[in-house]
């Protein structure tokens, strides 16, 4: 195939794109830099500038550009630099997609399980409403950005990421220094869930949505077996052979991160992949402990 990736050198972009060349797709990046290797086309999502020319004739596009919602703390501008890097990139790139004369097949868009919210013990699938908050809110109109393709009749799908297991990035990596210290433990409570998954499934996910024309609309990316917090620490300190015993009170993490405590570390989200287990997909690392140690 023929793959436009955006977000090519992050956590998941750069995992997927060397595991496609592997297969011997032919994949183009998508870049705001000039410092990107080659292939790549240069977009300018903030100025809303594309060659749409360029885009025209390729079989796929996997769309995961975006401002980290973990880089730092969720001031109004902040806030705003989120919304905007997800659904003004996406509007732009799902309007250029569907006016070129060769559309893709299929159009991958990152999305992520803060569409649901803070939902306590209830089971999340793909045909839960969303719920309420910032994520939530910003995950509803990234997803809605895409409305354009799907109104060309390309196949969208919305990858909804749980959290992604790597040392290279993402929560883990900033989990593991306190770990390496001794200082490790649950935050808050700890009852709230936690929907995980190894950052090698991330890569099969995306692979799968790409392969499978019956995969489209909300697909949840995530490991079938969600972990109440607590347990996922336990486990990661098991896993590290380091304690687990030092707790992180919810204010103290508030006081210290601010709304971003309440959306990221101490929300409840225990969802299925319920699409991903019915087109067939087999977990690499399908229990928490194999995800932490393969991290």
């Amino acid at each position: 195939m023929k793959i436009l990736v955006s977000g090519a050198t992050g956590l998941i972009g750069g995992a997927l794109v060397n595991a496609l060349e592997i297969d011997r797709h032919e994949v183009t990046a998508l870049s705001r830099s000039e410092a990107v290797q080659a292939p790549r086309l240069l977009w300018d999502p903030e100025r809303g500038k594309i060659d749409a020319r360029m885009l025209d004739g390729f079989n796929a596009v996997v769309h995961l550009a975006g401002e980290s919602i973990a880089a730092g703390r969720w001031t109004p501008l902040m806030k705003e630099r989120i919304r905007e890097s997800r659904c003004r990139g996406t509007g732009l790139l799902a309007q250029t997609v569907a006016a070129v004369s060769r559309p893709p097949q299929v159009f991958v868009c990152a999305s992520a399980i803060g569409f649901y919210g803070d939902r306590g013990d209830e089971v999340l699938t793909e045909n839960s409403p969303a719920g309420t908050g910032f994520l939530a809110d910003v995950c509803r109109e990234w997803e809605s950005a895409c409305r354009p393709a799907a109104a060309r009749g390309i196949r969208v799908v919305h990858a909804r990421f749980g959290v992604v297991l790597s040392r290279r990035g993402g929560a883990l990596k900033k989990m593991l220094p306190p770990f390496r210290w001794g200082l490790g433990g649950k935050i808050g409570s700890g009852r709230q869930w936690w929907s995980w998954i190894g950052l090698s499934d991330v890569v099969g996910a995306i692979q799968q949505t790409l392969k499978d024309g019956s995969l489209s609309g909300p697909v949840n990316v995530t490991a079938p077996g969600p972990v109440r917090h607590d347990e996922f620490i336990r486990i990661l300190g098991r896993v590290l052979r380091r304690p687990a015993v030092t707790p992180l009170p919810a204010f103290a993490a508030k006081l210290v991160l601010g709304e971003m405590a309440d959306a990221l570390l101490l929300a409840s989200a225990r969802v299925e992949p319920r699409k991903l287990i019915q087109s067939g997909y087999v977990f690499r690392a399908p229990t928490l402990a194999q995800a932490l140690t393969e991290a």
